[in-house]
C-alpha cells in the first residue's frame, strides 16, 4: 500500500469515525429532549431517529448518486452514509426496546412498535428518495 493510498484510507476512517460521533451525539440529544423535556417513552425517541436517519441517508444516497445533483467523493459519502446516520440511527436500541416489551408481556404493544417502526422508517426513506429525486431533475441555474 501507498503512502497516498494509506493516507486516504486513513481520510476514510477519520470521516466515518467523526460522523458516527456526530450522529450518536444527535441521537443522544434527540433522547435527552424527547424522553427528559417532552416527557415522551424512549420508544418515541428511538423510532424518531430512526425515521430520521432513514430519510437523511436515502436523500443524500440519491443526491449523491453517480447522475445525482452533488458531486460528493467516497471520503464525503461516507462521512454521511456510515458515520453519522450509522451513528445516529440505531436498530440494536429498537431491538432492545421490543425484547423488553416481550418480557413485560406486552406482546401486543411490542408488535405495534416493531412493525410501526419499520413501516415508517421505510416510508421516510422512500420519501427521501422522491424528494431527492425531484430536486435531481431540477434545472441548475447559475
Amino acid at each position: 500500500m501507498s503512502g497516498n493510498d494509506r493516507q486516504a484510507a486513513l481520510r476514510l476512517y477519520l470521516a466515518v469515525g467523526c460522523g458516527a460521533a456526530i450522529g450518536s451525539l444527535t441521537r443522544f440529544l434527540a433522547d435527552f429532549v424527547i424522553v427528559s423535556l417532552l416527557g415522551s417513552s424512549a420508544l418515541y425517541a428511538t423510532t424518531f431517529v430512526n425515521i430520521v436517519g432513514s430519510w437523511i441517508i436515502m436523500f443524500f444516497a440519491t443526491l449523491t448518486r453517480p447522475d445525482g445533483r452533488l458531486m460528493v467523493g467516497p471520503t464525503g459519502r461516507q462521512f454521511v452514509t456510515g458515520g453519522f446516520c450509522g451513528g445516529l440511527t440505531t436498530f440494536s436500541a429498537m431491538s432492545l426496546d421490543t425484547y423488553i416489551l416481550l418480557f413485560e408481556g406486552d406482546l401486543r404493544l411490542a408488535a405495534i412498535y416493531l412493525v410501526g417502526a419499520v413501516v415508517l422508517s421505510l416510508a421516510s426513506a422512500w420519501l427521501g428518495y422522491l424528494m431527492a429525486a425531484r430536486f435531481n431533475r431540477l434545472p441548475v441555474t447559475r
